[in-house]
């Protein structure tokens, strides 16, 4: 039977008074004393081995008070540090994989048993595996006062006057907080509660996907998907999902600039009234000018809209079909230097990864499959050949033949291709994956395509950015 899938489901509050408010707040600002020491603690070497309960334990025999809370909320507290901690450190690993693949090349017994000693935390026991972790994973600290963790025994809840309420546990004894809630929806499980800026609540908690999430069928097609900025996707059938997204990422780099601009004026001008000795004007400026609320609305907003975006468009892919290869995009991509800092600019706001996870989620969810494919040269291909034939100018493949064919659906027939390829694998090198296209079109023409000579060692990645949009501004050869 499949594991369920938990998504997280926020509950906000409605009609929260001030009293009540900074109830919450004192026993926030307590509950990130508490994270701070988890942080401080147990980031390190020592406590790798030790489990949640061990770590407990061993703080409540040394006499740990919890900083005055009720040791019901400062026990959930820590368990969700120890977590947010074990996640960091398992995100660190990935990277030292990576590391492990380099060097085990040609090992494949010597691969595995530093594999193995990774997933069970006894890295310590390697030299190479502690010196990679050392390097990379360098603990961290803690310097949120916002957060209440609040497990189900913490808490009671019932819906009274057409409103949920959830009356949390205080710092006096018998003495509960209720918070009123939108709507009627009761939340259950452990809580996580966020005090904003703006006086409100929000109420985390875990629900089943299923519950609250879109389960229509998918479709039984198999296309190829090429990620741009311009559309969101590009399928191998020609067809392009989430149009409009270049649109409206530029639209707010646009507005970024700007404003971002304005502020630092501003912000000159309020320090040199301040070092004339002026505070009073510098603290007006400062106030009614350089504060962050707004500035935090539109971004909220504007990642709110870019989500949906992408939501939708994902819904498009899946409708048409249940196998679907696309680019694995997780790494890093430089700015080009011979673009326009504009450009860089605009480009750098691309929502690669929000993209990967909204396809990822509602492919699962929806029952297709989604398959990653190495993106390596697949928008230098014609893919009527599979040959390193031709040249990509913006949106346009010119074909060594003379045919002119749209650069994106070229790259996302491409892409599907790649899902069958069985020499050219997920973690195949970029280097290994040019000396292959080049043979490839050396045997079928009789020579390596014109620029593409194997010289020595590739020193950079090919581009996988798809790559220039129209709408994007393109600096002159």
């Amino acid at each position: 039977m499949a594991k369920s899938v938990k998504v997280t489901r926020i509950l906000h509050s409605w009609g929260l008074n001030r009293s009540k408010y900074d109830r919450l707040s004192e026993i926030a600002v307590l509950c990130g004393r508490v994270r701070s020491d988890a942080w401080r603690r147990c980031s390190g070497v020592s406590a790798v081995l030790q489990s949640p309960y061990d770590v407990r334990d061993a703080w409540m025999a040394d006499g740990y008070d919890w900083h005055g809370l009720p040791a019901r909320l400062g026990k959930a507290m820590l368990s969700d540090a120890l977590g947010d901690i074990a996640a960091a450190r398992e995100a660190t690993k990935v990277k030292v994989k990576r590391a492990i693949r380099h060097r085990t090349r040609n090992d494949d017994a010597e691969r595995e048993r530093l594999y193995s000693l990774l997933k069970q935390n006894r890295w310590t026991e390697d030299p190479f595996l502690h010196r990679q972790m050392r390097n990379r994973w360098k603990g961290g600290r803690s310097h949120v006062t916002n957060q209440i963790v609040a497990d189900s025994g913490s808490y009671t809840t019932k819906v009274w006057n057409n409103r949920a309420w959830v009356y949390l546990q205080g710092m006096e004894r018998g003495q509960r907080i209720a918070i009123p809630l939108k709507g009627t929806h009761l939340p259950s499980g452990t809580l996580r509660i966020l005090l904003r800026d703006n006086g409100q609540v929000e109420v985390h908690h875990a629900v089943d996907e299923e519950q609250v999430c879109s389960t229509r069928p998918c479709g039984d097609a198999a296309v190829g998907v090429d990620k741009g900025y311009t559309e969101a996707y590009t399928d191998s059938d020609g067809d392009r999902h989430g149009e409009g997204l270049g649109d409206l990422l530029s639209a707010e780099s646009d507005h970024r600039k700007v404003k971002g601009t304005r502020r630092n004026h501003l912000r000159d001008t309020e320090q040199k009234h301040r070092a004339k000795g002026n505070h009073r004007k510098a603290d007006t400026i400062r106030k009614n000018n350089l504060g962050n609320q707004k500035w935090n609305r539109r971004r909220t907003r504007h990642h709110k809209q870019v989500r949906d975006h992408l939501c939708q468009a994902a819904h498009t892919v899946v409708d048409k079909a249940g196998t679907i290869a696309c680019e694995d995009l997780s790494a890093h991509m430089k700015s080009a230097p011979y673009r326009h800092r504009d450009t860089n600019r605009r480009l750098s706001g691309w929502v690669k990864g929000v993209m990967a996870d909204t396809f990822t989620s509602i492919s699962r969810r929806r029952g297709s499959a989604p398959a990653l494919v190495n993106p390596a040269y697949t928008s230098q291909i014609d893919s009527r050949t599979g040959l390193l034939q031709g040249r990509r100018r913006w949106d346009r493949f010119h074909c060594i033949d003379g045919v002119v064919l749209d650069a994106d659906t070229n790259a996302a027939c491409n892409i599907l291709a790649r899902l069958y390829d069985e020499e050219i694998t997920l973690y195949t090198p970029f280097r290994e994956v040019k000396a292959l296209l080049v043979e490839r079109t050396r045997t079928a023409v009789g020579t390596a395509p014109p620029g593409l000579e194997l010289r020595g060692r590739a020193t950079e990645p090919p581009s996988t950015e798809s790559e220039l949009p129209a709408s994007v501004p393109k600096c002159a050869d």
